[in-house]
């Protein structure tokens, strides 16, 4: 019995393995439209400098995640305590991501109306 709870224990994968499995996941779709939106806005060198920079903040915000989780693991929280913070980070993640990304199409446009 304490075998079969103890593999059981070992298959589940952490949260803070699975939280870095998505903020992989979003950090590529970040680039992704980022990239995609301003070449289609006609990009300059500047905007493309402001990817760099803004793929840097995240992947700063990303480790604070991350040791976060590993943090969080550590203490004393239930499964089901743990769970619903999952959840609620992966959602405030994957919103951020996507409007993140978009946050460059007004950016684009004023850059494009101030400087031609």
């Amino acid at each position: 019995m304490a075998t079969a709870l103890g593999n059981r224990t070992h298959q589940r994968k952490s949260f803070a393995k699975r939280i870095s499995t998505h903020l992989a996941a979003a950090l590529v779709i970040f680039c992704l439209l980022q990239i995609g939106i301003v070449a289609k806005t006609g990009g300059s060198l500047v905007l493309h400098l402001g990817i760099i920079v803004a793929i840097g903040g995240y992947a700063i915000a990303a480790r604070g995640l991350e040791r976060r989780w590993q943090m969080l693991e550590q203490g004393g929280l239930s499964e089901s305590g743990l769970a619903l913070r999952f959840r609620r980070d992966i959602a405030q993640l994957w919103v951020a991501s996507l409007v993140g990304a978009f946050l460059w199409i007004p950016v684009a446009i004023i850059y494009r109306f101030l400087f031609g």
